[in-house]
């Protein structure tokens, strides 16, 4: 028996609310243990005692997750995930996660949708969504346990995919993973990668970037290089310069996506980061990354989207997304 979390736990979740909603959310976060990692003789994967990563999820939560909970019940799993430092190591190893993923942190995954789908869901239709880490993991699920469980495939509304790559090769190796064409289709995978446009002209390489990858535009949802300026943008979570508590605000996130790199460039405000962050951030992600902001920066256009997928998916026949 593999040495996984205790799901039936409510402490174990994040996340674990009433239902109150006719669709759930299985939110996956991304990688929170960070610069402990880097420390002399840090393990390769966090406890679920490690203080950081803990402490990261619960923000990510404020500051992701929720873009789900007002039409959906948003279920968030604590998990053992690799730290940032053994997952930079694989990925210039491998070229992808998922050394670093299979094992502990998808056996943890795994374990928390059995319980989920056994315990909790009832038979709803759902959304699987994450970011980064988070959403490597979201591809692994959609292309061995949804696949195993067909059931259940049939009851996904979308699967947002954000902060990692999803490839042209991906969506040929699993025929029935559809990518999201426009706004309002359903049983889809929606994904971007977002970055500056300094990262352009420098070609910077990053880790979620990969050859053949697809970004879908969040604020006019096309596949092409059609520019959306900022005034499409329904809403970016910004911090209050008096309180810093994060609010709705206008970032000036404008958007396009940039078919050679398969990520979606934009010229919105950066938030300052401290410097010893940055250069952790910048090794990663460039030197313009706006990994970090993926989700804040079109947080309002999300939500939109997200009941707009839904509403699509109660007006089909469940059926249509069979593997």
């Amino acid at each position: 028996m593999k040495n996984t979390i205790d799901y039936s736990q409510k402490a174990n979740w994040c996340c674990f609310p009433e239902i109150t909603k006719d669709v759930d959310t299985f939110y996956i976060f991304a990688t929170e243990y960070i610069m402990g990692s880097f420390a002399e003789g840090a393990p390769d994967y966090g406890s679920l005692d490690n203080e950081e990563m803990i402490q990261g999820m619960n923000l990510e939560y404020l500051l992701h997750a929720t873009t789900y909970a007002d039409s959906t019940n948003v279920f968030a799993p604590y998990y053992r995930q690799s730290g940032l430092k053994y997952a930079g190591e694989v990925y210039k190893r491998d070229g992808n996660l998922d050394a670093a993923l299979i094992g502990m942190p998808y056996d943890d995954i795994i374990a928390a949708l059995d319980y989920f789908f056994e315990h909790c869901n009832n038979g709803r239709p759902f959304i699987i969504a994450g970011h980064s880490q988070g959403s490597a993991l979201v591809k692994l699920v959609l292309t061995r346990y949804l696949k195993e469980h067909p059931e259940y495939y049939k009851r996904m509304v979308a699967a947002y995919v954000i902060g990692y790559a999803v490839t042209k090769e991906d969506l040929e190796a699993n025929p029935y993973l559809k990518f999201a064409t426009g706004e309002h289709d359903a049983g889809v995978i929606i994904s971007w990668n977002t970055e500056g446009p300094k990262n352009v002209e420098v070609n910077a390489k990053t880790v979620v970037l990969m050859p053949n990858g697809i970004s879908i535009n969040p604020l006019n949802w096309k596949l092409d290089e059609t520019y959306a300026p900022a005034s499409m943008n329904l809403g970016s979570l910004v911090e209050n310069e008096k309180t810093g508590e994060p609010e709705i605000g206008d970032a000036g996130a404008d958007a396009q996506v940039n078919l050679a790199r398969g990520s979606i460039v934009t010229n919105a405000k950066i938030a300052p980061m401290p410097e010893e962050d940055a250069k952790v951030a910048a090794q990663f992600f460039g030197p313009d990354g706006r990994h970090g902001e993926d989700y804040t920066y079109f947080y309002n256009n999300i939500k939109d989207n997200v009941a707009k997928r839904i509403a699509t998916f109660h007006n089909l026949t469940i059926g249509q997304f069979t593997i």
